[in-house]
């Protein structure tokens, strides 16, 4: 019997609810696999169906289809062993399964044991979890399968070592955030230490609504080695050979990531994210609001990165408190990207909207009021031009705008999609930075980066005037959102890096802007997932609250 094997990983992107299309890059990639040798190919969880399905799942007429779909392929399925994750139906009973297909059949299954509930996950809401390991063996060479959350735990790997697996499968959904290459490469450590099993670790790629999966697969060899990951946000057919004997893996088509810096992955996170947004809800092209700020000078590059300067369209919305220095900008980026740039200017539709309110404003102060039915005449023009023209609308707000609510609701939040939704101010300037030192020189001119952010929406107006300082204002957020420290334990660990500043006065008043401003984060566009808690599906506070803690 021998004791090697070719193994094929397919890191790939398999949209949710296209069945038919990802049978046919599934038979595809089997086609392929065969062709350079592969005794096994593995695919990602649930690539049948695309994860996550959510309330598909709830949906009898899906799983029967999903059946339908699986039982064709394995029918077609010769001359290799194929690991096919997929979801199946037993009764009423729901499960998140990984197919052993072979000689026309399906010939073993394996349901996942552990069920994360958690974070972006609510695996619980469909699936049941089961108890039984499951072995096979290919070319004499003993193979185990375990799926994604299970190899959080030590007892499902067990399992399968205890039943004589030298080679653990672990085909994953995890989605991208910072760090989490360096916790994986960790856990694997760990399991293959305590095992003695070498494990080949699959993640899927590709953007999901408001999650990016990195695919990042990696290789661990029973001797504890990690090999380096798979290049990430990368669809590849990896190809590696299994020496049950060493317990170790020899790469034979495997392209290794070679920049893992926190920008690096943040940005191309970010571009991946836009491509298959738009891709898999049918939109050719977008646009956005270009005002000469940072925000929207990063968003029109990730854009054009994304889908190509031809289906990228940028638009001036000056107002009567538009500075020079802003429309100048503005232009000198698109003429720098290649970008078409349109120009249309609010001041029409703002009077319009003051002398339609005059009779109720009379006697009241100018307030913020004005300021949001500028942003709101912005909103209006740009979703008419992509209705018009067609097109999606880029949103261009970041993370701590989000939070504390500096953003306009049916303003400038209008439109499909938010890409820099889950990164600070702080991170926008570090990626800026990051895009512009790549090849094809500085994108985003160095005067934008420069200038102190502003909304225009008033004289003289920086957000500096209502914000606290962005560096303070961050680490504040950061604390509080993504690893829900305590006030008291935010006061106590950024005093002394602020004298000056009342941070106490400071932190309570950005965590009540937080708080207020749940609503207004409810209705904003998705964006890629990029952190530890990202506003959307990953973080679920109640906008009514009485809880002051």
């Amino acid at each position: 019997m021998e004791s090697t094997l070719r193994l094929a990983l397919a890191q790939y992107d398999f949209p949710v609810g296209a069945l038919a299309r990802n049978a046919d890059t599934i038979l595809g990639l089997i086609a392929r696999a065969k062709a350079a040798g592969a005794d096994l190919i593995l695919f990602p969880e649930l690539a049948l169906s695309g994860y996550p399905p959510e309330d598909l799942l709830l949906r009898p007429s899906f799983l029967a289809d999903c059946e339908a779909v699986l039982a064709g392929i394995a029918a077609q399925v010769r001359g290799i062993t194929v690991v096919l994750p997929s979801p199946r139906a037993i009764g009423s009973v729901v499960f998140n399964s990984a197919n052993i297909l072979r000689d026309s059949r399906i010939e073993a299954v394996y349901h996942k044991q552990e069920l994360p509930n958690y974070a972006v996950f609510d695996e619980r809401r469909y699936f049941a979890p089961d108890r039984d390991a499951c072995t096979f063996t290919v070319n004499g060479v003993s193979v185990g399968v375990i799926i994604c959350e299970d190899v959080w735990f030590a007892e499902p790997i067990a399992q399968c070592v205890a039943a004589g697996a030298r080679l653990v499968l672990v085909p994953n959904a995890s989605p991208f955030e910072h760090g989490k290459t360096a916790q994986r490469d960790a856990l694997l450590d760990q399991r293959v230490r305590e095992t003695g099993a070498a494990i080949a670790y699959l993640n899927a790629v590709g953007g999901q609504d408001e999650v990016v999966f990195d695919g990042s697969s990696v290789l661990a060899d029973a001797d504890g080695r990690i090999h380096a990951n798979a290049a990430c946000f990368e669809d590849h057919l990896l190809l590696a050979d299994f020496d049950a004997a060493a317990g170790t893996f020899r790469k034979v088509e495997w392209t290794d990531e070679r920049d893992e810096c926190e920008e690096s992955l943040a940005y191309r996170a970010m571009v991946r994210g836009i491509r298959d947004y738009c891709g898999k809800n049918g939109f050719d092209k977008v646009l956005l609001g270009l005002s000469g700020g940072i925000d929207s000078a990063l968003v029109l590059a990730l854009a054009v990165d994304a889908l190509g300067a031809e289906r990228v369209t940028a638009v001036r919305l000056p107002s009567r408190y538009t500075s020079e220095a802003s429309n100048d900008l503005a232009a000198e980026q698109a003429a720098r990207l290649g970008v078409a740039l349109e120009t249309v200017a609010i001041e029409a539709p703002f009077r319009g909207f003051l002398d339609a309110l005059s009779a109720s404003f009379a006697g009241l102060p100018a307030d913020v009021t004005e300021e949001n039915l500028q942003s709101r005449c912005r909103g209006a023009l740009l979703m008419a031009l992509a209705n018009k023209k067609g097109g999606l609308v880029l949103t261009t707000g970041n993370k701590s705008e989000y939070a504390v609510g500096y953003a306009t609701i049916y303003g400038d939040m209008c439109g499909g999609y938010a890409p820099i939704k889950d990164l600070y101010k702080t991170e926008v300037y570090a990626v800026c930075d990051w895009r512009n030192r790549q090849p094809g020189g500085e994108v985003i001119p160095h005067a934008v980066i420069e200038r102190a952010p502003s909304a225009e929406l008033r004289e003289n107006q920086v957000d500096q005037d209502s914000l606290p300082p962005y560096a303070l204002l961050d680490a504040i957020l950061r604390a509080s959102i993504d690893h829900e420290t305590p006030a008291a334990d935010i006061v106590m660990a950024l005093q002394a890096d602020w004298p000056g500043h009342d941070v106490a006065a400071e932190t309570a008043r950005v965590l009540r802007l937080v708080k207020i401003s749940e609503w207004k984060r409810r209705q904003a566009a998705p964006g890629p997932k990029l952190s530890r808690r990202a506003f959307g599906r990953e973080r679920r506070y109640p906008i009514s609250s009485g809880y002051t803690g």
